[in-house]
C-alpha cells in the first residue's frame, strides 16, 4: 500500500484514491505498416489481460475505424500500456475522461 500523509496529518491510500477517479483510455490507432498479426501480438505482450479474442477485436475496431480503446485504467497504467505499445512499433494515446 502506497500511502502520502498530508500537513494535517491526514493520510491517504493512493491506490483507493485513484480507483475513485475516473479511468483513462488507451487507444490504439490504425497504421499501414504493422501487420495485423504483429498488433495482435503487441497487444497481448503489452497488456497480458486481454485476451486472444480481445486483442484480435481491438485489432480490428482500429483497422476499421481508426482507433480502438484497448483498455481502461488509472492514468499511470495507462501512461505504462501506452508506452510499451509504443515501443512496439505501433501508435497509441491516452484520454482522460
Amino acid at each position: 500500500m502506497r500511502s502520502f500523509a498530508t500537513q494535517t496529518g491526514i493520510e491517504f491510500d493512493v491506490e483507493r484514491l485513484q480507483n475513485l477517479l475516473p479511468p483513462w483510455k488507451v487507444i490504439l490507432h490504425n497504421d499501414d505498416h504493422n501487420s495485423m498479426d504483429h498488433v495482435v501480438r503487441s497487444l497481448r505482450k503489452c497488456v497480458q489481460s486481454l485476451s486472444e479474442e480481445e486483442a484480435v477485436g481491438v485489432m480490428l475496431e482500429a483497422h476499421e475505424a481508426g482507433k480502438a480503446v484497448v483498455i481502461e485504467c488509472p492514468k499511470e497504467a495507462a501512461e505504462h500500456y501506452r508506452a510499451g505499445l509504443e515501443s512496439c512499433g505501433l501508435t497509441a494515446t491516452i484520454e482522460g475522461r
